[in-house]
This record gives C-alpha cells, sequence and structure tokens, in this order.
C-alpha cells in the first residue's frame, strides 16, 4: 500500500494521502475478534465526504484511466474523496453511523440517528462522479477494498441488467466472494416495470426498498373547501394563507413562441412570469419546481405516480398530488371566477399499511438468470433519514445552496446498507461464516411480506422478505446443482412443470437438533421434500434433501409462489419459492 497516491484530471496531477478509518483508530489487532462490533470493517464503494480525524485528513487511493472518457475531463465536479452530492454520505452513515441524538431535517423526523453496526470501521472508495460512476474504477475500487482487508462490500449502485462476465459489479465482487467477502448491492429503482433488477448474479446479496411506518403528508386546501392528500418536506413558514390560484397552461409566455400544451409543464422559460407573480401554480409534470422559481410563483402543485412512496425536499413550497386530482384542481381553477387554494403545514404521519414494496424498487423476474430470483431481499428505503454531506444539496433543486447535516432520501441505495449493518453484525458474530452463510442467514430469517398488499407480479420484487437482522444473528441452520436459500424455476406457458432442487444445510445451532419440513403451495402444483425430517447430532454437521416440484402443465398463471420451511420449536429457517 502506497503512501501517496497520484490522481489524474485534466491533465493535471494531485496527490492524495492514502490511509484507511482504522489508521487512526489503531491497528485491527488490538481488538479481540469476540468484541461484538469493534473488529468489523464495512467498504462503502461510494463517494462520503472528507473528515478531518485526529489531526490529519484522510482520503482514499483515487485512480482515474482513460477507460472513464466522461469523467476524465468533467470540470463540475471535485476529484479528492469529497462528496459533492450526499449520497455516500447517506449510505455510509446508515450502514455504521455514529449514534447521534437531535438529528433531523428541518425539524422532521427529529430522534436519536444511528447506523446499522455504529462501531464499524469504514473503508470508503469513490468511484462515481457527476458524469457516471467508471468501469475501471468500480473494479479498481474492489481490488483496493480487497486488499485493504475488508469484511463487507456495500455497493448502492449498478448498471441495468448485464451478463456477469461484462458486468464490472458481478466481476469485482467474485473476486471478492473468493477471499470470503459478502458484497451487497441495491437492486435499483426503475420499478414497477417488470424485470426491471440490476445486479443479479447469484453471489450478490442483492435488496430492494421497503417503505416504513412513517410518511411525511402535505395536504392541499383549494378555496372550495376541499382538500387533497399530497406529500413533500417543506421547511417553509407556511401560516394557511390563500394565494391566487393559476395553471401553468394559462400562464404561456408567448414570446419566446410557448403555449397552454408546453407551458403546463411548468418549464423555465415557457412560463409568463407577469402572470406567475405572487400565485400558486398548478403543473402537469413533476420537476424540480425551477420554473415557478424563476418567475417568482409561491407555491407549486405537481403530480405523483405513488403519494405513498417518498417524500422530496424542494426549494420552494411544494405538494405531490395523485395524477387523477389533478382534472379536479383543473376544473376548480376554469369554474371559479377566483381560485385560490394554500399548502398546508407538513405533517407526520404513521403509516398503518406499511411495510410494503414502493413503487419504484426494480423487481425481477431475473432475464438474465431465470432460476435465480432476485432481488433477495428487501429492507427500508423510503423517507430514510442520515447524514448528509455539508455541500450536498439540500433539495432535489440542483442551485439549492442551503447546507443540511441530515437529509431525507430513498430508493434502493438507502436499503442496501442496512442490510449491511445487519450482514456485519452477523459477522461479528460468527466471524468464520462465510459470504455464503451470512446470506442465507439473512435470506432465511427475513419477515413475510403480505402479499396482499401487492399487485400479483410484485412477488417478483420482495422474494425472500423484510430484513430481520435481530434474527439473523441467531441462524441455526444454513441453506448454501447452485447451494441457494431459494428456490426458483422458469416455465414456459402451458408446459409441464417439473424440476428437482438438491439443497445441503448446515446445523450452526445447537447439537442433537431436529427440524421438521412444512410446505406452503398452492393447490395447482405438487411439491415434495424428501426426507421430510432433519436430525442433526453435532454443530456443523451438514444434512442433504432434495426438493421435487412437478403438474402436469401450467396456462395463463404468471407466477406461483410459496415456502419450504424447517422447523423445530424454537427456530424457524424459511426458503422462498
Amino acid at each position: 500500500m502506497e503512501d501517496v497516491a497520484p490522481a489524474t484530471h485534466c491533465c493535471s496531477f494531485i496527490q492524495e494521502d492514502h490511509g484507511t478509518s482504522w489508521d487512526y483508530f489503531g491497528p485491527i489487532s488490538s481488538i479481540e475478534r469476540g468484541q461484538f462490533g469493534q473488529n468489523q470493517r464495512v467498504s462503502l464503494t461510494k463517494d462520503l465526504a472528507l473528515h478531518q480525524e485526529i489531526g490529519k485528513e484522510r482520503a482514499i487511493l483515487i485512480k482515474l484511466s482513460h477507460a472513464n472518457n466522461q469523467n476524465l475531463y468533467d470540470t463540475t465536479d471535485i476529484i479528492p474523496l469529497w462528496d459533492s452530492v450526499g449520497h455516500g454520505t447517506h449510505t455510509a452513515s446508515i450502514a455504521a453511523g455514529r449514534e447521534v441524538a437531535g438529528a433531523s431535517v428541518f425539524g422532521l423526523a427529529q430522534g436519536i440517528a444511528t447506523g446499522g453496526i455504529p462501531n464499524a470501521r469504514i473503508a470508503v472508495y469513490k468511484v462515481c462522479w457527476a458524469m457516471g460512476c467508471g468501469i475501471v474504477d468500480i473494479l479498481a475500487a474492489f481490488d483496493d477494498a480487497i486488499a485493504d482487508g475488508v469484511d463487507i462490500i456495500s455497493a448502492s449502485f449498478g448498471m441495468s441488467a448485464a451478463y456477469t462476465f461484462t458486468d464490472p459489479v458481478a466481476i469485482g465482487s467474485f473476486h471478492a466472494l473468493k477471499k470470503g467477502i459478502l458484497t451487497i448491492t441495491a437492486a435499483g429503482n426503475y420499478g414497477p416495470l417488470r424485470a426491471s433488477i440490476s445486479n443479479v448474479s447469484p453471489w450478490l446479496l442483492t435488496v430492494g426498498a421497503s417503505t416504513i411506518d412513517r410518511k411525511f403528508v402535505t395536504q392541499l386546501a383549494l378555496g372550495n373547501g376541499k382538500t387533497f392528500m399530497g406529500s413533500a418536506i417543506n421547511n417553509f413558514y407556511l401560516k394557511g394563507d390563500m394565494f391566487p390560484l393559476i395553471w401553468g397552461g394559462d400562464a404561456s409566455n408567448y414570446p419566446v413562441n410557448a403555449n397552454s400544451e408546453t407551458s403546463k409543464y411548468c418549464n423555465a422559460g415557457d412560463l409568463d412570469s407577469q402572470k406567475i407573480k405572487g400565485k400558486i401554480v398548478l403543473c402537469n409534470y413533476q420537476s424540480n419546481g425551477a420554473g415557478i422559481l424563476h418567475t417568482d410563483g409561491v407555491r407549486v402543485i405537481m403530480p405523483f405516480q405513488s403519494v405513498d412512496d417518498p417524500a422530496f425536499s424542494f426549494r420552494i413550497a411544494t405538494t405531490l398530488i395523485s395524477p387523477e386530482e389533478i382534472p379536479k384542481v383543473l376544473d376548480y381553477i376554469k369554474t371559479s371566477k377566483n381560485p385560490e387554494a394554500t399548502i398546508l403545514v407538513i405533517e407526520t404521519w404513521k403509516d398503518l399499511y406499511a411495510p410494503y414494496v414502493p413503487s419504484f424498487s426494480s423487481g425481477g423476474p431475473n432475464l438474465m438468470v431465470p432460476d435465480i430470483l432476485k432481488p433477495d431481499l428487501i429492507a427500508p428505503g423510503v423517507n430514510i433519514l442520515a447524514a448528509w454531506s455539508p455541500v450536498g444539496r439540500a433539495s432535489v433543486y440542483s442551485e439549492d445552496t442551503r447546507s443540511v447535516k441530515y437529509y431525507v432520501d430513498s430508493g434502493t441505495s438507502m436499503s442496501c446498507p442496512h442490510v449491511t449493518g445487519a450482514a456485519a453484525i452477523v459477522k461479528a458474530t460468527h466471524p468464520h461464516w462465510s459470504p455464503t452463510a451470512i446470506k442465507s442467514a439473512l435470506m432465511t430469517t427475513a419477515d413475510v411480506v403480505e402479499p396482499k398488499k401487492h399487485e400479483n407480479e410484485r412477488e417478483f420484487a420482495y422474494r425472500s422478505g423484510l430484513l430481520n437482522p435481530t434474527k439473523a444473528g441467531h441462524q441455526t441452520c444454513l441453506g448454501m446443482d447452485l447451494n441457494f436459500p431459494s428456490f426458483s424455476l422458469a416455465v414456459e406457458d402451458g408446459h409441464e412443470i417439473k424440476g428437482n432442487f438438491h439443497r445441503t444445510v448446515t446445523n450452526v445451532g445447537k447439537p442433537n437438533s431436529t427440524y421438521n419440513v412444512s410446505i406452503v403451495m398452492p393447490d395447482s402444483i405438487k411439491v415434495n421434500v424428501v426426507p421430510s425430517v432433519l436430525s442433526f447430532t453435532d454443530v456443523g454437521e451438514k444434512k442433504s434433501f432434495l426438493v421435487e416440484a412437478n403438474e402436469p402443465h401450467i396456462t395463463q398463471v404468471p407466477i406461483i409462489s410459496g415456502s419450504i420451511t424447517w422447523k423445530n420449536r424454537k427456530h424457524v429457517v424459511k426458503s422462498h419459492w
């Protein structure tokens, strides 16, 4: 490991100190392996803010290559290990942030913020800049993480579904796997489209998103007394005063050839500031609100496909309402002599319907390898409060100059480090477990997700269920053909269902343990498990079983799901089908 690393940026050289966080906390060897949580090093292959630490600056080797042609000549971002966006700081603090009292964003979600394993040591490798994530940088980061001896790798990014021999995350993570390091990745934010999943390689632990039981509600009140539920994060002083209400389509900037068909989307330049000034504007398209800011509007109403999903922060008081409600508001504008409205003060509600998979979370089926279910499980990824870079923007508005210490963000990028923290806890509890064993423990102890909360094919978006870190550390029977803790069989419509799955499990609980199988499957398919009872004499003993699935044919049934559970009086080990 070199002490000084050159970084190339637009034909110049920058010297950066090369170190890791544990360089300033003492050597790993000074900490006993059995000490809970203290010995874990978590690698976040993403950007993270540079901090002062005991009088020293710490940074990680930065490598640029001519293969990164779009990043090599980018002048809008910062080359050193500074987080100019906030994403890396956010994900890192979710995985291993220290406990901080009084954390909030604009006074919302106030409480104690802490990461999944707050005593973990973090190594950070910046692979993404304003112009994207370079393949060479991703592979270099994996190489460095392996060389630095990390225990878990967390990658809150990914390419669109790609073959494993061309995907840098798949290639890098496979090398990490061979060195005993589990890589956890994000499923992607392209839902609810079918087969939108990213990071599908079987050795990855791929994480989708789930909601939490907190939601931010910003209601719209019209002058006729009607109210509409909306979502957004506003920190503005909203007294409830009524303002004149106008539709963007009625505020066209005719000198630039704008008309109602263009100005209704409220893009900057298409609106007449004389018509907008001092008014609330109804727009037919979701944006960052820049068009209204630049024309002196005071409030914005925009559509959002699912108001039960994330709440975004804006630079102007905003509410996002359901697209079905937009025509109702427009009708009020058209039929009222003096239409007016107000946006009410933001409220925090308890979401009694949670947890469920948000619309943005990518799901299967896995088109690259249909017999491998992805994502592997889901974890909280909606309205997550975590640390933020002081130079990161405080809203979706790119020119927002406000600085915040914490931020509410959403995405499978936020779900991924939740699982990273849990995986690090399992690794701390069972330091000799393999990456596959850790993955199996997390998947087979996941909480069941209720199918009735989702449309049928959204079952491809949550598979094993919702992360339960408490159970994962106490798993007693691990499932490792491909010895995967789930089952998947792709069958063409009208064809026979016939599949045999061989699995081997290892007893990591107490000796002299016996498990009985329980099968949950629709009557339309016959599933048999042989043997139906597994008896272990010793810890570490392995047992194999066969799962047989048979049905003469299947017609016009897009998905059949169920589960196989091994259980005794104390423990439950579930594999999903």
